[in-house]
């Protein structure tokens, strides 16, 4: 897997050996990423990256001029890969690494971003109370369906690839 676009483009990501992790394709990365650009929700941006994996979809909004990341991530596994990816990268110093359960995580979490990014497990629908808990302008799910409407987002894009679902959202009341 490589970084698709930005300062880091082409470099290298390794991601965890098994099958506990579903890193983003480059095609769907590529995609997210084109759509955000176009809505300027990424360059100086505050970012979080929920179910992080190997950290691919902060570790490419870093590369494309996000100010800071931070990665959560549940698996032990996967966030020593994320923090490999980060070092090799260069962007230790911008970002940092949580291991926790991502709910609990944001549920105890004060922090105000500026776009958040997530990619559950499909299986999980766990992700539904994200759309609750998460205080930021923009918000990325990258789901196995469709969303439905919520009371607090407001759907900016939304693209199938196969089996994946990738839908953008801007929060009510944020002016573009």
């Amino acid at each position: 897997m490589r970084v698709v676009a930005g300062e880091a483009r082409g470099r290298k990501i390794a991601a965890p050996t098994g099958s506990t992790t579903r890193p983003t394709s480059d095609r769907v990365r590529e995609s997210i990423f084109n759509m955000l650009f176009s809505l300027d929700a990424v360059e100086n941006s505050t970012v979080l990256d929920l179910y992080a994996g190997c950290g691919a979809l902060g570790i490419e909004a870093l590369s494309r001029g996000a100010r800071s990341c931070i990665f959560v991530e549940n698996n032990r596994r996967a966030v020593r890969c994320i923090n490999e990816n980060l070092d090799s990268l260069d962007y230790s110093g911008k970002s940092s690494v949580v291991e926790s359960d991502v709910e609990q995580w944001i549920s105890e979490s004060s922090e105000h971003f500026d776009l958040v990014l997530a990619d559950p497990p499909y299986s999980d629908e766990g992700w539904v109370a994200l759309l609750d808990l998460v205080d930021a302008k923009w918000l990325v799910l990258e789901t196995g369906q469709e969303l439905p409407e919520h009371e607090l987002w407001d759907v900016a894009r939304e693209k199938s690839y196969g089996t994946t679902v990738v839908t953008v959202l801007r929060r009510r009341g944020t002016a573009r």
